[in-house]
């Protein structure tokens, strides 16, 4: 299958001018890219970094690769790993539930210092940090009357920021739910990650969304989330919904 039909989100936005957007891809991990210029070498490197720590820790720790519920928090693991222990205890998920938007920061945080503005999306869940307002799409899969129609936007004083979202019915990550979609945003990566698969795994029908909202208001960190099922649409949180 052509990549471009996988991930065609990514070709479907408007770049601020003056600024490039690259793929840096290691094994499993790829990388869409916004920034300044062209840091592909530099975000490499970081990817690489991220996943010799998730390489070497599972080796010895196996338990962290396959389990669905929280563990307790190893004090002695790098840093990254422990962002992702502690977003599985907050989220009640396993701790790679975590990873993808935990690497996006990772590697975010690694270039901003080389750009003013930067957007890093792993799989669909995003890292942003830049000054410029901007408007993300919401993608609930072909049927969904929300595809492509729906947006939130965020101000320039909101980053920092995650977005990241989880689905049952797109794509391949595991989910226990049938959500089209379920977006956390939050300024820890980590944290919107592990959220959106735990709010993709509780719905099941649109009965399921007042409750997984509740759920989501508890959560110290998550600033909003939105979540869509068929025909029907919720949302908490600090967020702006447009129409595209």
């Amino acid at each position: 299958m052509d990549p471009k039909s996988q991930r065609f989100y990514r070709y479907h936005h408007l770049g601020k001018k003056g600024s490039v957007s690259f793929q840096a891809r290691v094994q499993e991990t790829d990388l869409w890219i916004r920034a300044a210029r062209n840091l592909e070498k530099e975000a490499l490197e970081s990817i690489m970094t991220c996943r010799r720590q998730l390489e070497q820790y599972i080796a010895l720790h196996p338990l962290f690769l396959h389990s669905l519920s929280p563990l307790p928090e190893d004090v002695l693991a790098p840093p990254l790993l422990r962002r992702m222990f502690q977003a599985a205890l907050a989220a009640s998920v396993g701790p790679m539930a975590s990873v993808a938007g935990a690497i996006a920061e990772e590697v975010g945080k690694a270039l901003k210092p080389l750009s003013p503005s930067i957007i890093v999306e792993n799989g669909g869940d995003c890292y942003l940090d830049q000054e410029e307002e901007i408007t993300v799409g919401i993608w609930a899969g072909p049927r969904s009357p929300f595809s492509g129609k729906m947006g939130l936007r965020f101000t320039g004083d909101r980053f920092p920021l995650a977005i990241c979202t989880s689905s049952g019915t797109v794509g391949h990550s595991l989910s226990f739910g049938k959500a089209d979609a379920a977006t956390a945003v939050a300024r820890d990566a980590a944290l919107s990650d592990a959220a959106a698969t735990a709010l993709a795994n509780q719905v099941k029908t649109p009965k399921d969304i007042a409750g997984a909202l509740e759920w989501a208001a508890t959560i110290p960190g998550l600033e909003g989330v939105l979540i869509a099922v068929g025909d029907q649409m919720g949302a908490w949180g600090n967020l702006q919904l447009v129409r595209l």
